[in-house]
Parts: C-alpha cells; structure tokens; sequence
C-alpha cells in the first residue's frame, strides 16, 4: 500500500490542471505536432510554419493542414508514439499531448518506491525514495509538459528495476547450487561457482526491450545502454566471486557472457529497428527510398535499412553539430546545482484577470527547476555514495552510482553543443535513491543504541521535511500557477534562474 499511495500522490500532482497553461510551450511545438502526424501516416509529415500555426492549433487544429510530405527530425519516433497515444484518447489539446507524459510520470514514482525496496529491503527507504521524486520539481514539469526527456527517463527506470531481478533471480539460481554445509546455509564451491548456468533470463531480455525503446525515444539512451549491459556482468562477476570462483570473469565468459549480451544489446537493436515500421511501410517518409536503385560496397543489404542508416546518419550529424546559441542552454558542469533552469513559459496575466490588476502585477511561469534542497542534498548523497562503493565494496552505492552516470556523464563530451538542464532528467530518479539510501544511513542499523537513532531520526526528518516544505514553496512555478509578480521575483534565488 505504501506505494500505491505515494504514487496516488504524485498522481495528483502532475495531472492538477495539466491543461495549464493553454499554450504550445517551449519544444511542444515539435513533439505534440509530429505525435499528431504519426497518428495519421505513420511517420512525421510536415505541418506549416510553428509560429503560424500553433494559436490556430490551440483554436481549431482542424484548420491547420498536415502536409504527407515527410520532414526531417531529429528524434527516433518512439517518444512521439507515447504522446500520440494521449492526443488519441483526447484529442490535439494540451491535456492531450501531455497526458501519457504525466502518466508515465506517475508510474515512474511507484516503480522507483518498488526498486528502491528491492535495493534497500526495506519498504520505507523505497516509499522514501519513491515520495522525495513525487516532489522534486524537474520531474514534475517534465511530467506535465509533452517533451521526450521524461519518457527515456521511464524507459530507463523500468530496464534498471528489471535488471535488479534479474540480479537477485540469478543469485538465488547460483546459491540453490551450491553445496549446504552444517549450519544449513549454502558454502562457497568452485566447481558450483565456475560450472552453474544461468538459464533463461526472461528479466534481462525485458530490460533490453526497455532500452531499445529509451534509444528509439533519444539517442542518450544508447549510452545507458553501455552503462547497463556493464554492470549486469560486473553483477555477474560479483556472484561467481562470492560463490567461490577463483576465476569470476572466465566463470561469467564461459556460462553468462552469452546471456550477458545477448539479452541486452542485440535485443535493443531490433527494439529500436521496430520502432520504425511506420517509416518502414511507408512510401514518402523522409529519405524512405533513398537506396533504392543505388549499388556500391553495401548494396548486399536490404535497401530500407540502408535508407534508415542515411537517415540516422544525417541526424547524427545534425545533433553534434547543434551550436545555435539558446538564452537558457547550459554546461553540465553546473545541472546538478540547478544553476541553469529552463524557462519554459512565461506570461503576464492581462488586467483582471486572476485578480491582476495591471499587466506586470502578475506572473506564469512554467520552470524546468529541481526542487532546490533535494538536488544540493543530492550532491552530498553522491559523495557519501562514493565513500560507500569505492572503499565499502557497497554494489546498492555502484549500481546508483551507474544509473546516475549513464544519464549525465556522456554530456560532458558535448559541452560545446547546445544543451540543457532538462535532459538531467533521466537520471533524477538515482538522485533520489541516492538520498534515500544516505538517509537510511543517518537513521542508523535497527540495532543501534536509542540516541543514535533518535538523533538521526530528527536529522533525517528534518532534512526531508525541509525538500518537501522547498517542493510547496515553488509549487507555483512548475504548475504556471498565477501569483504575484513579487512572489516570483522572491522565488529568483539564483540570478542565473532568471
């Protein structure tokens, strides 16, 4: 139940007026439009001019016509298919294309309370971690805004959380092989330990299925992949080490590696290829036939795969060479301390309406921030989790450690590339983990003397009372609530924010 409620919670917050503010906000103006034309041809047409066309889409979408000449885009389709499964249950409005996001947002919530159990065993270490993302800010907006950040998160979370069964499934398959000494627990055995197989991991192949489609949603998806298929054979070692193997890396070689591969990378691949089959059966998607008729060195494979990898090339090119300056773009160096929010709407309320009594007594704002206090906690849980992996030999501290840098390392390699904050997204859920698992080590073993307890009880406490009370404080601006142009102005506490 403690789950479920925490997810009912955060339910509520991201679906409280998710039809505001009534605009085509920031990059919706590409995403809802192109979920809109895959519903209709099956790959991205192309629509007129966004800034002619997005007050005609919010006043009659019918009136805007969808060319079936396709365009190009810089985004594999499967994120748009998420959002284009909203718009047809409610059709081309803002509640529309935004309601599979804040959905997927709301289950992301309790799938971390699941998977921060699993890793802590302990219930409410997970509600914990599963209530701190219920009220950090970045998720909450990227949870009501139709943008394809929150879905690679989704798709991301479900793969971990489907690999840590994997993790525990296989161990308890290791330890039934092993011999039971006197005291009826399982002993260490090399020859158990180096000759055990795996046996079918169905957990492992869902988790390639999900990282497909976090790579066929945006390409950092790929790289989390990387990261992934590493630590499930690290897990692997791990296992043969502590069942007895003197050789752990050729036990896995010999009896997992297989598994290890197989079950993730190419299982993604064919995912992502999938993913494409309205491109596939189509005849004017963008560059569809571009090798048909053409020969050369790879003319021996089929011409719509040779089309696609134009296709995707070309996108790639598109994507590292991205430099166009953006007033809100920023260096990761600096997401993790939310130095640089992405502003994604602002209005000034006309008089009277909403109680305005002129056009700059009032603000709307809709910003991409992290609640503040739980993302500079982070920065602290982060180090201690460092402490815990590289001199405790802690794999619950590496395997959050691994989820949090799969998300953000791989943007340093493109520091000179137009980037923002928002795309930390991804790794947000780890950050949660992360404080949540240096909370449990604040409160102490259940073992531990009465005032070690209660003092970190009241320093836990504390410290999650003060992110929730810093989630309330800023409400206002992740959900374009209206409110007093000073009340914004007091909620600017970093000059960089503004």
């Amino acid at each position: 139940m403690g789950p479920l409620l925490v997810a009912a919670m955060a339910g509520v917050i991201r679906f409280w007026h998710l039809g505001r503010p009534r605009a085509v906000i920031f990059d919706e103006t590409f995403y809802a439009k192109d979920a809109w034309s895959l519903l209709r041809l099956g790959y991205e047409g192309t629509w007129p001019d966004r800034k002619i066309a997005d007050p005609q889409l919010l006043a009659d979408p019918q009136v805007i016509s969808l060319s079936d000449t396709g365009t190009f885009v810089a985004h594999p389709p499967t994120g748009k298919w998420v959002i284009a499964l909203g718009e047809w249950m409610f059709g081309l409005t803002p509640f529309g294309w935004r309601f599979m996001t804040a959905a997927l947002g709301t289950l992301s919530v309790l799938m971390l309370c699941r998977v921060g159990r699993r890793l802590f065993r302990s219930t409410f270490l997970g509600c914990l971690a599963g209530a701190l993302l219920a009220v950090d800010g970045l998720h909450v907006v990227m949870s009501r805004t139709a943008l394809l950040d929150l879905v690679v998160m989704f798709f991301v979370l479900a793969a971990f959380g489907c690999l840590l069964i994997d993790r525990d499934h296989a161990r308890a398959r290791l330890a039934a092989a092993l011999p039971v000494g006197a005291d009826g627990r399982p002993r260490p055995d090399e020859h158990a330990a180096d000759h055990t197989g795996t046996g079918p991991r169905p957990w492992r192949l869902a988790a390639g299925v999900f990282l497909g489609l976090a790579a066929s949603t945006k390409w950092n998806g790929l790289y989390v992949l990387v990261f992934f298929t590493a630590l499930t054979v690290l897990w692997d070692v791990g296992s043969r080490r502590v069942a007895g193997s003197r050789r752990p890396y050729l036990a896995v070689l010999n009896k997992g590696l297989g598994w290890s591969l197989l079950s993730l990378v190419p299982v993604a691949v064919l995912t992502y290829l999938a993913t494409w089959t309205g491109w596939f059966l189509s005849d004017d998607g963008y560059g569809r036939h571009w090798a048909d008729g053409r020969g050369g060195t790879w003319s021996w494979i089929p011409a719509p795969l040779r089309s696609l990898w134009h296709y995707e090339h070309a996108v790639y090119e598109f994507n590292v060479g991205l430099h166009t300056p953006h007033k809100y773009q920023s260096n990761p160096w600096s997401w993790l301390v939310q130095g640089r929010p992405v502003l994604f709407d602002y209005q000034s309320p006309k008089p009277g309406q909403d109680g305005c009594r002129t056009a700059v007594d009032c603000s709307q704002t809709v910003l991409a921030l992290g609640t503040p206090l739980l993302w500079w906690s982070a920065c602290g849980a982060l180090a201690y989790l460092l402490f815990r992996w590289a001199l405790r030999r802690d794999w619950r501290a590496g395997a959050i450690l691994c989820g949090v840098g799969a998300g953000y390392l791989p943007w340093f390699l493109y520091q000179d590339r137009t980037i923002f904050s928002f795309y930390a997204v991804v790794f947000v859920p780890y950050l949660c983990l992360a404080v949540a698992m240096t909370v449990g080590a604040m409160l102490g073993p259940p073992g531990s003397d009465l005032r070690r307890r209660t003092l970190g009880a009241v320093a836990a406490g504390t410290l999650v009372l003060l992110i929730v009370w810093n989630f309330i404080w800023f409400f206002p601006l992740y959900t374009g609530v209206t409110i007093p142009y000073a009340d914004w102005h007091a909620r600017m506490w970093l000059d960089t924010w503004i």
